[in-house]
């Protein structure tokens, strides 16, 4: 499994990221399967330099804020508008419960088909596995003040040389404070990718929001993880503060996000390396 770094620029896009948007690639042993979690403002434009629309498999959003789901709008003009058609069947998208009808809001359109010609709207529930491919996907709720929010679990089962098998774990936190359901989410992660907005000191008078690095790194310590990679810090946020603060509370591998990065995740050691095997073979890489 690899994933992309789309977008990382936590709340709105900053000037070397968009917002929220993670492409999470697997090979099935016959062809690259895409997926994204979140579609956050700012992203559909650099998303077109590593792959083509057409060829996303599904959609998954955390939740509802504007800087994790609102290019689904942009998204919606090109499936719908294309004048050379759309040569696709409607692109799967999961989330919260409202997703369809707040895409149709935001976009000025009737609710009724709002975007159900384009899109295959699913709803989450809560733990409840959705297979994909290679890929296994589920969402606990976490704690941030919208109606659903949830943390995001990725495993992708893909072939090896050997003609065994190997599942790699991704864990995203969406947006969240501290809770048990993101060390839920997060057990046992290849790489957990965990939000970092808020510093130590600065905003210890908001709870149930946002991490800070201290915090993300109580979280990834509590569930095993093997890898931090920090995300969706504002520009006003400090990075070499958060990186300071979550050593204080995790010893694994640590990196913060970085738009146009791409990381492989494997099961493996606590670098999250391979051991002794291969990586799958993906037929669209050299």
């Amino acid at each position: 499994m690899k994933m992309t770094i789309i977008g990382c620029s936590g709340s709105f896009p900053g000037p070397g990221s968009p917002a929220s948007c993670y492409l999470v690639t697997a090979f099935d042993g016959e062809r690259t399967w895409r997926i994204l979690l979140d579609l956050g403002s700012g992203a559909l434009g650099v998303l077109q330099r590593y792959m083509d629309l057409e060829d996303i498999d599904a959609i998954f959003l955390s939740h509802l804020h504007p800087d994790h789901c609102m290019d689904i709008c942009g998204l919606h003009v090109a499936v719908h508008w294309n004048p050379n058609g759309w040569n696709r069947d409607r692109i799967t998208v999961w989330g919260p419960e409202a997703t369809a009808d707040r895409m149709a809001t935001a976009y000025g359109l009737e609710l009724d088909p709002g975007m159900h010609e384009d899109f295959d709207f699913n709803h989450w529930v809560p733990r409840q596995e959705v297979k994909l491919g290679p890929f296994t996907v589920s969402a606990v709720p976490v704690r941030h003040p919208v109606e659903e929010a949830y943390a995001i679990r990725v495993e992708a089962t893909e072939p090896l040389q050997d003609g065994t098998t190997r599942t790699s774990v991704l864990a995203y936190s969406g947006d969240t404070d501290s809770c048990d359901g993101l060390v839920e989410a997060a057990h046992d992660a290849d790489m957990f990718l965990c939000e970092a907005a808020f510093e130590e000191g600065r905003d210890d008078g908001i709870d149930g929001v946002h991490l800070t690095g201290k915090r993300a790194g109580e979280m990834a310590t509590a569930a095993g993880a093997k890898r931090l990679l920090l995300t969706h810090i504002p520009v006003w946020t400090d990075v070499n503060t958060v990186v300071d603060e979550a050593k204080t509370t995790y010893d694994g591998g640590l990196a913060i996000a970085v738009s146009g990065v791409t990381y492989g995740v494997w099961s493996g050691d606590r670098l999250g390396e391979p051991k002794d095997r291969p990586a799958p073979r993906d037929p669209f890489r050299p």
